[in-house]
């Protein structure tokens, strides 16, 4: 019976790719079509297109940008996303700005939060009973920030509405992509935006404010929109850290093939949760393009995917797949994946760095989190203390699953970057249980 059903999936998954080949790109509004047209020129942070945004947040004014980015290989991007600001006059010194890294939204062009018509607002989730739309949209606590008196931007991530392949969960793209609107932010003085910033983000987004707190070289580079920009706290939220979970970095097939299979593992408890490997190694596909999807899947379900993915956001592509092959979505995957080394180094790098974090960091993780492992974030902070860091975890209250995180942790992380502002003292996080 196994053996039919999966014949049937494949048959299925025949009529979707023949479907595709003659599918039209995803529709975007024109301010993305636009941005998808330009070219990364320009130093890192370069705003290349604006446009105001109308926003319900009392006393703020908004636009949706396309500024330059790079990518894990050194790759001019172009990035888009949503910038809040107090439209009071800004103080001499300027605001400090407070980045926002989103969690999973997906990996085809139109999956970028600021693309939704009133991005503009608290974070909505899907998930979450009051969840108004079809994904995750908005901005954590931006009332709260915007009274104190901050700018808050969020990041699209490349990829997500100005062309090229999103490198989903690489965290170090998506943590420079966080950095950069941080500059462009900085750069545009209709924000009133200085040079102090905390960011934070959510699963994803914890694993790209994770790798930003260790790209000190890359904070620190000159010639860019808005040279000097200091970070002075990262806050995560349920972060991913794949390096961090690798019991040591892969020196033959065989252990690279363990690393892998572990990672398999981890995320192949349902459909939902095997939605997001798929994505995640397709986005890596697109950051190393020496890989290749048919290194860890059949040829049919490597197409599969590609269809898939390329064209969908993150809950229409776990229906997608279920609906294709149900409860045998295992059957896309390889028995022993080829080119494993050469994986397994790719997902490392892709990852947050081995590196001092140039900041304190703080993560907040529930206890009944099943999407993202919370040991990983056990793991990255007894790396980052053996390194020099200070790095603080915290246990939410109650049960907290991954999605309510988000607002479980926001009575604490809120007066945690406002301290981090004000410059007020901070304990070892090292010293404290974890």
């Amino acid at each position: 019976m196994p053996d039919r059903l999966t014949a049937i999936g494949l048959s299925v998954v025949g009529l979707l790719l023949a479907a595709n080949a003659a599918a039209a790109d995803v529709a975007m509004p024109p301010f993305y079509q636009a941005a998808g047209a330009l070219a990364p020129d320009g130093p890192l942070g370069k705003v290349l297109k604006s446009e105001p945004v109308q926003t319900s947040i009392p006393g703020a004014h908004a636009w949706r940008i396309a500024y330059v980015s790079s990518d894990v290989g050194g790759r001019k991007t172009i990035s888009t996303g949503l910038v809040v600001a107090p439209s009071a006059p800004a103080p001499k010194e300027g605001r400090p700005v407070i980045a926002w890294a989103h969690g999973t939204t997906g990996t085809a062009q139109n999956c970028g939060p600021s693309q939704v018509p009133d991005p503009a607002q608290a974070l909505n989730e899907y998930f979450l009973i009051g969840g108004n739309s079809w994904t995750d949209y908005g901005l954590p606590s931006v009332e709260t920030f915007v009274k104190d008196g901050y700018v808050v931007v969020g990041t699209d991530y490349q990829g997500l509405g100005a062309g090229g392949k999103h490198q989903y969960s690489v965290a170090a793209t998506n943590g420079r992509d966080a950095i950069n609107s941080v500059r462009a932010v900085a750069s545009m003085s209709e924000t009133g935006a200085g040079k102090t910033a905390v960011m934070y983000g959510w699963s994803q987004g914890g694993g790209a404010t994770l790798a930003a707190a260790s790209l000190g070289d890359y904070i620190a580079q000159t010639g860019t929109a808005a040279d000097g920009v200091e970070f002075l706290g990262f806050a995560a939220l349920a972060p991913d850290d794949v390096a961090a979970a690798a019991p040591s970095v892969p020196a033959d097939e065989a252990s690279a093939e363990k690393l892998l299979g572990g990672l398999t593992a981890s995320f192949s408890d349902n459909v939902f949760n095997f939605t997001h490997f798929i994505m995640f190694m397709w986005g890596s596909q697109a950051a190393f393009p020496d890989l290749k999807l048919a290194d860890i899947f059949t040829e049919d379900g490597a197409a599969m995917i590609d269809a898939i993915v390329s064209q969908k956001c993150v809950h229409v592509t776990s229906d997608t797949l279920n609906y294709a092959v149900g409860a045998n979505y295992k059957s896309l995957l390889l028995t022993t994946p080829t080119n494993a080394l050469a994986w397994s180094n790719a997902l490392i790098k892709g990852s947050v760095e081995p590196v001092k974090p140039v900041a304190p960091v703080i993560i907040y993780w529930g206890t009944h989190d099943t999407v993202v492992p919370p040991v990983m974030g056990e793991v990255y902070r007894k790396q980052m203390c053996g390194l020099g860091g200070n790095i603080t975890r915290v246990q939410l209250p109650g049960e907290q699953t991954h999605f309510s995180t988000p607002g479980a942790s926001a009575p604490l992380y809120v007066p945690w970057i406002e301290d981090r502002v004000a410059g007020k003292p901070i304990a070892d996080g090292c010293k404290s249980g974890g």
